[in-house]
Parts: structure tokens; sequence; C-alpha cells
């Protein structure tokens, strides 16, 4: 989901401060008046000397609230990576509590690669996701590197390309596209389509199947594999796709065109249901575009309506119908009013 929120000045002045002074440990930046706006820069702390990234992790928790959601760009000490001390490595982190209210969750996570692709993707190698303050104390920023290994994390490329490399391996040449697809999708991001996806894509590019619905779900590992695949028309369209998770459904929907000639559309349909996990709303938010992009990439056609609702529900036939056939508003003619006195 596309917020329209960008960058301001101001953060942009900030974040080149930041850059350039190699005292400052975080700088954090909030969502105001549809802009991202920088609210303060935290430097390290004055002792011990030199900091490290768990001591200086303890400066963070003032500013960590239950309701309200932040974005935080952390310089680990320069001691603690394995960078040249010219080149400056930043994490990323995106910090959105399980109390925050609905619309401001579902805004910080659609607008995380906004934040990223403005002020340089290149800059930001390692991307943590946080739900509590305790996700950003020592002991569980701990946790989190023993989850991944102990290793630094891989950026969303090296990882892509690992897996492909993986898929490949097990393939042999020449049958990559069997098992995954791998499309650019802006800002030095990528989208791995699983097993059949393509597939069944190309499908639904042809028109095979009429009313037809392929839906997709993000696995574990961020790619994008089949979840299901339907034939349903208009009144059934909603009972297919999960309730009680989010998904991308692509829908071939046959219509008639000033009532008499025939048109095949296909529409997109991203739903993200309440009852989703916060870790959930924020990937399929950041991916909508990039799946819809890399999908219709794969199947040869192109979207020509794209819809979003929290429950499956919503999407009903009449929704559909007046995407493609607005209302047309009725003008009345003016009615003279009779002069007075006259019957």
């Amino acid at each position: 989901m596309q917020s329209g929120i960008s960058v301001s000045p101001n953060l942009q002045s900030d974040f080149h401060t930041f850059l350039s002074n190699p005292s400052l440990f975080a700088l954090l930046i909030t969502i105001t008046s549809e802009r991202l706006e920088p609210l303060t820069a935290i430097p390290y702390p004055t002792s011990p000397s030199p900091s490290t990234l768990h001591d200086s992790l303890s400066t963070l928790t003032p500013h960590l609230h239950p309701t309200q959601a932040l974005y935080i760009l952390l310089r680990p000490p320069q001691q603690e990576t394995l960078e040249p001390p010219t080149t400056t490595t930043l994490t990323a982190i995106t910090y959105i509590p399980d109390h925050a209210p609905v619309r401001q969750k579902t805004l910080f996570a659609s607008t995380r690669l906004t934040l990223l692709r403005e002020l340089g993707a290149d800059k930001f190698p390692a991307h943590v996701f946080a739900t509590e303050p305790q996700d950003l104390s020592a002991d569980g920023w701990a946790r989190w590197q023993q989850h991944e290994g102990g290793e630094k994390p891989l950026t969303r490329e090296e990882e892509v390309l690992g897996e492909v490399r993986r898929k490949e391996g097990e393939e042999g040449r020449g049958m990559q596209e069997r098992r995954a697809h791998v499309q650019q999708a802006g800002a030095g991001m990528k989208v791995v389509l699983g097993e059949g996806v393509g597939e069944e894509m190309r499908g639904l590019g042809l028109g095979e199947g009429g009313g037809r619905v392929v839906m997709l779900k993000i696995d574990p590992d961020e790619s994008v594999v089949l979840a299901g695949v339907e034939e349903t028309d208009l009144a059934g369209l909603a009972s297919t796709i999960s309730d009680t998770e989010p998904r991308y459904s692509f829908f071939r929907y046959t219509h008639a065109m000033d009532g008499t000639e025939e048109n095949s559309s296909v529409v997109f349909i991203y739903t993200c249901p309440p009852a989703s996990k916060v870790k959930e709303r924020m990937v399929y938010a950041s991916f909508k575009k990039m799946v819809m992009d890399a999908a219709s990439q794969a199947g040869g056609f192109e979207v020509a309506k794209k819809l979003e609702a929290s429950s499956p529900l919503e999407i009903t036939p009449e929704m559909i119908d007046e995407e493609f056939h607005p209302k047309q508003e009725q003008k009345q003619a003016f009615a003279r009013p009779k002069r007075p006195g006259k019957r």
C-alpha cells in the first residue's frame, strides 16, 4: 500500500547531519502532517568508552512508547562492524507496538520502503521489526542475533540471491523457471515468485478458466507462493479469500462494455483482516506493489483495477461492478417556480 507520504526537507537535513556526525547513535523519525519528520538524534553514551551496541541500546528506551509507532535509524559502533572507517552502515528499525492505533500501524508499515528509498536504500543493509520495547533492549537484541544465527543480517538482495542459487542448484540448468522467477521491483528490492505462481499467472493472462481467482501469500522466508486457485463468479469471490490472513488475489473479471461488447480484465485485490499479526501487516503492505508488478509481468497482463479491503466480505459484486461502470449522476432539469398569485 502506497501511503503518498514523503521525506520532509527537515528530515533530509537532519539525516545528512546524522551521517556526518559519528558521535550520533540513532535518529528517531515519525509521521506528521503527511510528512516523514525527524524527532531527535541520540548521541552515544559517554560511558563506557568506547561504547558497544548493547551499551547504547538503553538510550532508546525513554523514546519507546506502547501506543506510538516510530522509525529508528541506528548506527552500530564502528568496532562492531567490518566496514571501512569511511563507510556508513546503518540499521533501519521499524517499531510498531501492538497497542498502537490500527491506522497508525498501517501508515507506518506502508511508508517504510518510502523512507528507505528516499534516504538511500543502499545505506541500510539490515532491517529490524520490533513490536515492544524489550525487542530493542540488550537482551532482545541478543535473542534476535541468536535467531539470525549470530551473523550479520543479510540484505534483501543477498537473501534473494542465496535462495535463487539454492533452487538453481536443485533443479539444474534450464529448470529455474519451474521453481522461481525473480523480478526486479524498484529501489534495489526483489520479489521471489515460488513454484507454480508464474504458470498460474500466465494462465490468467491468457484468459483461461473465465472467472478464475489466483490467491498468493508470503511464506516465512518472504517468497511469494500460491495460496489457492479457484473457479468462481463475482458472487462467490469473497468466500474464496482467507478472512484470517492477508492475501494478494488476482481475479479474471468478464463484463459487458456499453451494454454489448464483452470485455475481460484482471483485478488485483489486497486484503488484510484485522486479526492479522502486526508483522504480517507490515510485510504485506510493503510488498503489495512489488508483488502486483512481478505477478502481472510474469503473466503478461496489465492490472485493470486495484482494490483493497480489511475483510474479503467488503469485496462485493456491486463494488467491482461500480469500479468498471461508475454510476452516472442523474441531473434533474431546473423547475421554474410558479409566479405568486397565479393558479
